[in-house]
């Protein structure tokens, strides 16, 4: 049997290729923005923390939003069968993680002495 081989690249002379000015491939690579690490991205005002805001309100609001995230997913897995299931309950046990170990930081943050001492807008 006969091996077909394709046509074979003809090697470009070397003597006449200027070597003193880059190739067009090699400019648009070049001339790519590169990121600027000196200049911080622009800011994205849609979701931001107020940068003076409290540990505690900061650990409050965590641990709300990840028993909200836990609910959802627990509420999604009653709907769903085989691995999908499994993989939202998966989700679900670490966002409880998650919300179990924003607590324990709480609660080493400033142990409760009683409910008058939890703050308002962090009722557990």
């Amino acid at each position: 049997m006969k091996k077909v081989t394709p046509n074979s690249l003809v090697a470009p002379n070397h003597s006449t290729v200027d070597k003193t000015k880059p190739s067009k491939a090699t400019e648009q690579l070049v001339s790519i923005p590169l990121r600027n690490h000196s200049r911080p991205e622009p800011v994205s005002h849609f979701f931001a923390v107020v940068p003076d805001i409290d540990t505690e309100s900061m650990l409050c609001h965590a641990s709300e939003t990840l028993a909200s995230l836990s609910v959802m997913a627990t509420d999604l897995a009653r709907e769903l069968e085989g691995p999908r299931r499994h993989v939202i309950l998966a989700i679900q046990q670490l966002s409880a993680l998650g919300e179990l170990l924003v607590n324990r930081a709480l609660d080493t943050l400033e142990p409760p002495r009683g409910p008058s001492d939890v703050p308002s807008n962090c009722r557990r």
